[in-house]
């Protein structure tokens, strides 16, 4: 089958096209996906860079997210037949292998069905940032029906669905963004109140819209200093949640506010194998597919890619300022 390997960290036209053996089942409840499009997320992009997760992973196949058909099932498999369409995010860290490639195969436990409505593409762009959103806001947020939520960066492939889910759960939602294009797609997808950071001082304006006391809730998904300025307009006693490492910055004034500080890394079930907490991931990618097909939420894939122009996908993924989702299709 063809497939992008990675051999050696390093520039993304480093990923080479090759062809390799198809994987084969190799347990009862395994299924065999026909792979027709693939996520890029930045873990990708860090992966390639600077290693993998996993010693002595190389040759690599990335790419956590998949959406295909079922060509093969093992004989305890339930869940599915041959020709369901499936959703998921599933290796591509340097251990199982990922699905820049032509087929994979899975424990049919880390499978869910794949929305009706959408297209292989759409699909592949939304198992990683659902799960991410969904446990920033909900998981480690604790965010409810009433309250406030800030969303950085809300026209990425993380905020814009956030948005989206955020106005699910009933919340009011503000959110930040960088050009006056990127704050009409916000809007259409559940924001509020829409930040140009460019032209105000985030934490200054969501104060003002906040009557001075902050949101209850804040996620970042951009990096120390936003998470540091964040701490704010953080209202007290609410939540700070941060997919990243902040690095060493003063959390005094978060401390005066006796704010919750959260950390969401969705990998983490997959890398410590925890498997309740990923049959945790497995229903949120089917309440979202509800939510989907009901036309309630959708993914935005701004950027679609042949798979053996993956080179490319990573360039456009790591100029920062990608609007929802960067996809690879696979023919």
């Amino acid at each position: 089958m063809k497939a992008i390997l990675m051999t050696q960290p390093g520039a993304p036209d480093l990923l080479e096209l090759r062809d390799i053996p198809e994987p084969s089942i190799t347990s009862p409840t395994q299924i065999k996906v026909r792979l027709r499009a693939a996520g890029v997320n930045p873990i990708d992009t860090k992966l390639r860079r600077n290693g993998l997760l996993y010693e002595n992973g190389l040759p690599a196949v990335l790419g956590c997210d998949g959406a295909g058909e079922v060509v093969e099932t093992g004989s305890d498999v339930s869940r599915f037949k041959v020709g369901d369409r499936v959703w998921f995010c599933h290796g591509g860290l340097g251990g199982d292998p990922g699905n820049y490639a032509q087929y994979n195969v899975l424990d049919e436990r880390w499978a869910a069905p794949m929305p009706k409505r959408l297209s292989f593409e759409q699909a592949a762009g939304g198992p990683l940032v659902l799960i991410t959103a969904w446990g920033m806001l909900f998981d480690r947020g604790r965010l409810q029906s009433g309250h406030t939520v800030l969303i950085h960066a809300g026209a990425g492939g993380v905020g814009h669905v956030g948005l989206q889910l955020a106005k699910l759960q009933g919340a009011r939602v503000l959110t930040t963004v960088g050009s006056d294009t990127n704050a009409d797609l916000a809007r259409g997808w559940g924001a509020d109140e829409v930040i140009n950071y460019r032209q105000q001082d985030f934490a200054e304006a969501a104060n003002e819209l906040t009557s001075g006391t902050g949101a209850d809730l804040v996620v970042d998904s951009v990096g120390p200093e936003v998470f540091a300025r964040s701490i704010a307009c953080t209202a007290h006693f609410g939540d700070l949640v941060t997919l990243l490492d902040p690095g060493e910055i003063s959390l005094k004034e978060a401390r005066v506010r006796n704010l919750r500080i959260g950390f969401e890394l969705m990998l983490t079930p997959i890398l410590r194998k925890l498997d309740a907490a990923r049959d945790h991931h497995v229903e949120i990618l089917k309440q979202c597919g509800e939510w989907i097909d009901q036309g309630r939420l959708e993914i935005h894939v701004s950027h679609v890619f042949p798979l053996e122009k993956v080179a490319g996908a990573h360039i456009q993924l790591e100029t920062g300022h990608t609007v929802g989702k960067v996809v690879l299709k696979i023919d």
